[in-house]
């Protein structure tokens, strides 16, 4: 089994922990990345986080991902999960088990941000639960793809 997740983060997250934290907190993306690292190898699995704030290149490692045989993705596309059939696209075509993770709930805030294009490519979608998102997002990858925690049995 693939032991690597890529852990993608779009536009305006390298700037957590300063743009408006009364929506976003104040970790910052360095804190979601340990979180995600450390919460990856309690299911003996790898975090490759990155971040980019062009869609193309957030296109480029989802293709990277595809190459590298990922056994995930966990993506936050912010403003491009609202506007980016190019990234649903890409999604698709990778073929890879993905989860969207918002930090803020984007149905609780304005009405452009209801709509996810990229949520439609995943099997799965969080959004409101802080960066502690990430981690269940990683919880529920792992089980999608049979990781167990170190220490756990496959349950039956």
């Amino acid at each position: 089994m693939a032991r690597t997740i890529y852990v993608l983060n779009g536009p305006n997250l390298n700037m957590l922990g300063t743009r408006e934290p009364e929506i976003y907190g104040r970790a910052t993306l360095a804190d979601v990345e340990k979180l995600c690292a450390d919460t990856a190898a309690g299911f003996g699995l790898t975090a490759d986080c990155r971040q980019s704030n062009g869609e193309g290149e957030l296109i480029d490692f989802i293709h990277d991902a595809h190459a590298k045989r990922a056994a995930g993705i966990v993506i936050n596309a912010g403003g491009y999960s609202h506007t980016s059939i190019a990234l649903h696209d890409a999604l698709v075509a990778a073929n890879i088990p993905t989860v969207e993770v918002h930090i803020s709930n984007i149905h609780a805030r304005e009405s452009f941000r209801h709509h996810s294009f990229t949520a439609s490519a995943a099997f799965a979608s969080l959004c409101g639960f802080g960066i502690d998102g990430y981690r269940l997002a990683i919880d529920g990858l792992a089980a999608r793809i049979g990781a167990v925690k170190s220490g756990e049995k496959v349950k039956p």
